[in-house]
């Protein structure tokens, strides 16, 4: 028999919502596509087979690249290209990994908090010209990176700062699609009503954006984090035209000078294997950082899930 309130209605115990929140749960948790299995099967080999061959490659000399067959082991030189990575050139695979680092981390860190606090500005409050700025926004994201170097090179040799760490980092704290990602979610993860109580309760805006609506933008913020570390980290053009001196390289520039220096030979043929082994140096990275990284995401994810 179930049981009523005060006011004639029945009352809901936890015996009788357990079984009733089971076929949901099911439905979120069991269900799988068998054909998107399947195409992730297929999928699967294309992007692992170069992760692949860089690792077996990066185990090679620099006569076994050439001569073995490019997907299996040849004799395990790993120890030895390893030493020669880190060694060459008085340890300067040292400052581009260091380098690389501080670009990625700053940038991808304050382009996340940057797109976030934006976003969250232009789905939660009204203000003159938003509408128009947000368009802007949306015109910025149909705009190549690499069109937009040049200019931006001129503008910082205006104030002397190419060949710095800045002329790297302050371009790369711009993220018009971090932006975007973050104006549509932050329209639905942020409540108006949890804005209006704590505004009841005497908080000011920055405080509501620093304690109430950045934890609920924690999944979005980790998304443009993940999204700027690894485009930050992969970049090429900008620090190639930005810095002259090699000390203040990132991977991507360094390891680039060195296959240009193998493939012009003068007895530098050596270099291929630093090369390549020295990408799998770089990649490992992020892939400590995605998988660090996804933990949080899944969790803020889950939360909102629940929540919703």
């Amino acid at each position: 028999m179930t049981a009523t309130t005060e006011h004639g209605r029945p009352e809901v115990t936890g015996t009788e919502t357990a079984p009733a929140l089971l076929p949901r749960r099911r439905r979120l948790t069991g269900r799988r596509s068998p054909l998107l299995t399947v195409l992730v099967i297929i999928t699967l080999p294309y992007f692992l087979l170069p992760l692949y061959w860089l690792v077996v490659a990066s185990t090679k000399d620099n006569g076994d690249l050439f001569s073995s067959f490019g997907l299996w082991f040849a004799d395990f030189n790993l120890v030895a290209n390893l030493r020669d990575v880190f060694t060459a050139q008085g340890g300067v695979f040292w400052s581009w990994i260091g380098n690389t680092v501080l670009y990625a981390g700053v940038a991808g860190v304050g382009a996340a908090f940057l797109a976030t606090a934006a976003g969250y500005a232009f789905a939660k409050y009204s203000f003159p010209a938003g509408t128009l700025l947000f368009s802007i926004v949306l015109g910025a994201i149909m705009v190549p990176t690499t069109a937009l170097a040049i200019p931006t090179y001129l503008l910082f040799a205006e104030v002397d700062l190419t060949n710095t760490r800045w002329a790297v980092i302050l371009p790369s704290l711009v993220s018009p699609f971090g932006l975007y990602l973050m104006r549509v979610y932050a329209a639905d993860a942020v409540p108006t009503e949890l804005m209006e109580a704590a505004r009841v309760d005497g908080a000011g805006e920055l405080r509501i954006f620093a304690t109430v609506a950045l934890r609920l933008l924690a999944p979005g913020f980790i998304t443009v984090l993940l999204f700027q570390l690894v485009a930050t980290w992969n970049n090429y053009f900008l620090p190639l035209i930005m810095l002259s001196t090699p000390s203040k390289f990132p991977l991507t520039v360094g390891l680039a000078q060195w296959q240009s220096t193998a493939a012009g030979g003068s007895g530098a043929q050596a270099l291929f294997s630093s090369v390549i082994t020295g990408s799998l140096v770089s990649v490992v990275p992020l892939i400590i950082a995605f998988l660090y990284l996804q933990k949080y995401w899944q969790a803020g994810l889950a939360t909102g899930g629940v929540k919703g």
